[in-house]
């Protein structure tokens, strides 16, 4: 009898169903020869602490780096303790007996580095010594599983995939727990969380947020003259911008007095635009949260589902690219989408059905390639199935698709030697930007306009000036989709997609474990969403600003471990080098930890909250806060340019306005002013100006 274990029922099922097996038995399935059985997820896993005599939080413990780990049964928490899971316990059981019976099992759980980590860890847990194959596919359709089934290969080949996983679960454990111990030991109080990559995400979500928040905006003016030629009318733009109003004035003037516009160049550069790589599971993430607004997890776990009904390949994939021979099933699989609705119109409109090869590269797919459907047509789906499906449907059709090509026209004026400038782009051929019926390209580009036919030295008539007043703005707040950059970056900003490919083995996490980690923030009430935005909580700024200049939040160190465990997976680098580089980060990292002053609430000024009533709001150096997270009520220390002073805060705090203030700073004129700090309705700050009565007068936004 050959024992097959797969990564979840639902998956067993389908692969029983191919091998004859039918009878159906206490934790697999049985027939033909076989049993199939299945864990569910992580069935065991690395003890905790306690395990190895380490209890309660010691500073002479730390860092905690057991000689052996040791594995256990899944664990689930009972009150202050955690218990082995009974469901998981029996599960073990009917893996163990099947693998005594058997003299060969096949490794089918989910063929990437944690389905790898899952099955060793219950291989080595129950004490196997049988040879096991591994089945190593891209999708559950059952062409894919019976190809599978007859080019196993040796689970050998696997084995540094399975180090690089082990690497990675032991590491998370070390910094994990010595992290998180070391902080609470130094806050003295509570319990705080911090992890190898959890806290470098909470570190750019933060960071994010107090830059966006320090931001001062700068006032600047510009011009825009309104003009036309024949029928089309349109605006240009002052190719300077202006500090000063009454400069900008007076240059509006001299426009107004000239009267006319003079075209002096007119260029014309045709533009070649490349359609998009195919969707990786990050951005595929990406786009979901920026079209549909659905969490890293949501997509996943839809992603997940649509790939167990075989509808599309192996979501948890870090390639943007196909190898040859899959390239072979494309045509094929373009045209099980005639019938599609959205689709077909764009399929069969097509004159050049050749496919463009640019997302063909062996070099660049690793495990898995890219996300593309299967040949298996994608019925009943649910709404948010339908939009993920057809996500990845129409960019499988983009990326094979036509290069796009358009005009971009950039124009320079001159009106009374003040000097002008528009921007045009016509779509000559949309190309793959037809599929989802884009007649223009999307742009972020508010100068773009729509041009007549122009010619240099040609005379346009003013008809309108106008002095546009605007402000610099500051970087916005992450969202999950500009997050998700962030980590598969290691923090750099890059535009470029080739460029972002390159930057992929440096980045934080990995496309199959990045959504858990955003998960964990929100989990740990460390960060709440605002609309689309990831916004900090009182406890994340607390963490942040106690670690943020610690190794703990260095994100680039943390990318650099990500490429090492990438490394270590194609068997470049030892993974016992490894773990003793890990070793070491975490005794430098405890030890800064524990060396810290943690700023506590029991040598903080406090008073009762004014906005909850149930909470105690706590000044710290450079914010005041509730410490009920639910309440959530924050005051910064500086506004305006100015510190307030902790009689001050109090003040606020207790009577809901403080005296008059003076030496803020405007940030529109650059000038100091006086003003008490008040909250309003919501219990933000605001400036309230009093008359020269001393009644109060007018209140606006504090920053």
């Amino acid at each position: 009898m050959k024992v097959i274990i797969a990564e979840k029922p639902s998956v067993a099922r389908d692969i029983a169903a191919i091998v004859g097996a039918t009878s159906k038995k206490d934790g697999y399935i049985e027939g033909n020869g076989y049993a199939v059985t299945w864990a569910f997820g992580h069935l065991v896993g690395l003890a905790m602490p306690e395990a190895y005599g380490f209890t309660g939080f010691q500073r002479e413990n730390l860092p905690i780096l057991p000689a052996e780990f040791t594995l256990v049964p899944r664990q689930v928490r009972e009150g202050k303790e955690y218990k082995a899971d009974p469901g998981a316990l029996r599960q073990l059981k009917v893996i163990k007996d099947l693998f005594a019976r058997t003299d060969e099992i096949i490794e089918a759980t989910d063929a990437g580095r944690e389905g790898e980590l899952i099955f060793r860890y219950i291989y080595s847990y129950v004490g196997c010594r049988t040879p096991f194959r591994r089945l190593w596919i891209s999708s559950l359709t059952d062409r894919a599983i019976r190809e599978g089934l007859q080019t196993l290969r040796p689970g050998s080949d696997y084995d540094n995939l399975y180090l690089s996983a082990r690497a990675r679960s032991q590491a998370d454990w070390i910094v994990g727990i010595s992290a998180s111990q070391a902080l609470s030991i130094s806050a003295g109080s509570g319990a705080w969380s911090l992890g190898r990559v959890q806290t470098p995400t909470l570190a750019m979500i933060c960071s994010r947020y107090l830059e966006n928040k320090d931001f001062t905006p700068q006032t600047y003016f510009r011009l825009k003259v309104h003009t036309a030629k024949d029928a089309t009318a349109f605006a240009v733009l002052s190719a300077d911008k202006y500090d000063n109003r009454s400069v900008a004035d007076q240059t509006a003037s001299t426009v107004t007095t000239a009267a006319e516009l003079t075209v002096t160049s007119v260029v014309r550069k045709e533009v070649l635009q490349e359609p998009p790589l195919l969707y990786d599971l990050t951005a595929l993430q990406k786009d979901a949260n920026k079209r549909h607004g659905f969490s890293a997890d949501k997509t996943l776990t839809i992603a997940q589902g649509l790939y167990e009904s075989k509808f599309i390949s192996y979501p948890r994939t870090g390639s943007r690219y196909i190898s040859a021979d899959v390239m072979e099933e494309i045509p094929h699989l373009v045209a099980t989408l005639r019938a599609h609705p959205k689709f077909g119109r764009y399929i069969d409109a097509r004159p050049d059905t050749r496919l463009n090869t640019r997302p063909v590269n062996d070099a660049k797919v690793t495990d898995h390639h890219a996300l593309i459907i299967t040949e298996d047509p994608a019925r009943g789906l649910s709404a948010d199935q339908q939009l993920i499906y057809d996500m990845i449907a129409g960019r499988m059709l983009e990326a094979f698709g036509e290069s796009c090509t358009k005009e971009n026209t950039a124009v320079t004026l001159d009106a009374g030697g003040v000097h002008f400038v528009a921007k045009g782009s016509i779509m000559l051929h949309p190309g793959w930007r037809e599929v989802f019926g884009a007649s223009q390209e999307e742009t972020a580009d508010e100068d773009i306009t729509v041009l007549p036919d122009l010619t240099e030295g040609e005379k346009l008539a003013v008809r309108d000036t106008e002095v546009q007043e605007k402000q610099t703005k500051p970087k916005p707040l992450h969202s999950e989709a500009t997050l998700l950059s962030a980590m598969e970056s290691a923090g750099k900003e890059v535009e470029n997609e080739e460029e972002r490919e390159a930057k992929k083995e440096a980045g934080i996490g990995t496309p199959a474990t990045r959504a858990a980690i955003i998960e964990t923030l929100f989990s740990r009430e460390y960060i709440v969403r605002e609309k689309k935005a990831l916004v900090p909580t009182n406890k994340g700024l607390t963490v942040y600003l106690a670690v943020r200049d610690k190794k703990i939040a260095d994100v680039a160190m943390t990318g650099a471990w990500e490429a090492a465990l990438a490394k270590i997976g194609t068997g470049d680098m030892d993974a016992g080098t490894f773990h003793r580089s890990i070793e070491v980060y975490a005794a430098q990292i405890t030890s800064e930890l524990l060396d810290m002053a943690f700023e506590r609430q029991d040598n903080r000024q406090s008073c009762p909250c004014p906005k909850c009533h149930n909470g105690n709001v706590v000044i710290y150096n450079k914010v005041a806060k509730c410490q009920n997270e639910v309440c959530g009520l924050t005051v910064w220390r500086t506004i305006a340019k100015k510190e307030l002073s902790d009689t001050q805060i109090t003040s606020l705090l207790m009577n809901g306005k403080t005296g008059v203030i003076k030496g803020f700073i405007s940030s529109k004129t650059g000038k100091p002013f006086e003003a008490a700090v008040a909250f309003d309705a919501d219990y933000k700050t605001v400036f309230s100006f009093e008359d020269k009565k001393g009644k109060p007068g007018s209140k606006r936004k504090s920053r």
